[in-house]
């Protein structure tokens, strides 16, 4: 049996109730009323803004004319097919201020007047790009003048090491040039002793006279105790 077949196959006895559910369900549709659908509220006119972005997408507009200062710009540029000019002041890559007029003139006045403004809203990025520089640039050299300081500190102190060693060596060898000094004073006398001796032996050596040692006299002996002479005696009575 097929859905339709199913369908058509239901007992009679279910007709009266669906009866009496469409003759309620129609009753309360009439009391009730469902709202009215509120028609779609009519969209005004899109922003210059709005309106600029959709003809740069379509590439409606050309170009005339565009300065940039620092992160600021401004840009004058043409529709041809309405001979409609838009001028705009932009920072970054939003677009701040869009003007639109049909007069060439009062374009130019306006986007020289956005210029200007674009100049005075770069100072402060132009101060701050050439302050970071600046900065960047002042803590590099002070890191190279560091870096150079240490450098001339550890040659200074190599140097003041070097001098001390110098100065130890010089003392050194001003002591031993003063032992060597007394050490050659001595020696030198010693030569000379040896010398005048080697010149007495060689003229002792080269004399032809004999000379013999001489003789010391013999000491006195001594006299010795006796008794007076008969000489001395008779001279002592006398």
């Amino acid at each position: 049996m097929s859905f339709v077949t199913r369908r058509a196959a239901k007992p009679l006895y279910l007709l009266p109730m669906l009866a009496m559910i469409f003759v309620y369900a129609a009753a309360s549709a009439a009391d009730n009323p469902a709202p009215a659908t509120s028609a779609p509220a009519a969209q005004g006119p899109a922003s210059i803004v709005d309106d600029f972005h959709q003809l740069i997408d379509s590439h409606q507009l050309t170009e005339l004319r565009t300065t940039y200062n620092s992160s600021y710009g401004a840009s004058l540029l043409f529709q041809p097919d309405k001979l409609n000019y838009y001028v705009a002041l932009f920072h970054g890559k939003d677009f701040w201020r869009v003007i639109r007029t049909g007069s060439y003139d009062e374009a130019q006045n306006v986007y020289h007047t956005f210029v200007s403004q674009t100049e005075e809203l770069a100072k402060v990025d132009i101060d701050t790009l050439r302050l970071q520089a600046t900065k960047q640039y002042t803590d590099h050299v002070v890191q190279m003048n560091q870096q150079h300081l240490q450098n001339l500190e550890r040659d200074a102190e190599y140097q003041r090491q070097q001098a001390q060693q110098v100065a130890a060596q010089q003392q050194q060898a001003e002591q031993q040039s003063s032992s060597l000094t007394a050490d050659l004073r001595a020696s030198n006398n010693e030569l000379d002793a040896v010398q005048e001796r080697i010149r007495a032996l060689e003229e002792q050596e080269s004399n032809p006279t004999l000379t013999l040692p001489k003789q010391e006299a013999p000491a006195p002996a001594p006299a010795t105790s006796v008794g007076p002479t008969p000489a001395a005696q008779t001279a002592s009575t006398r």
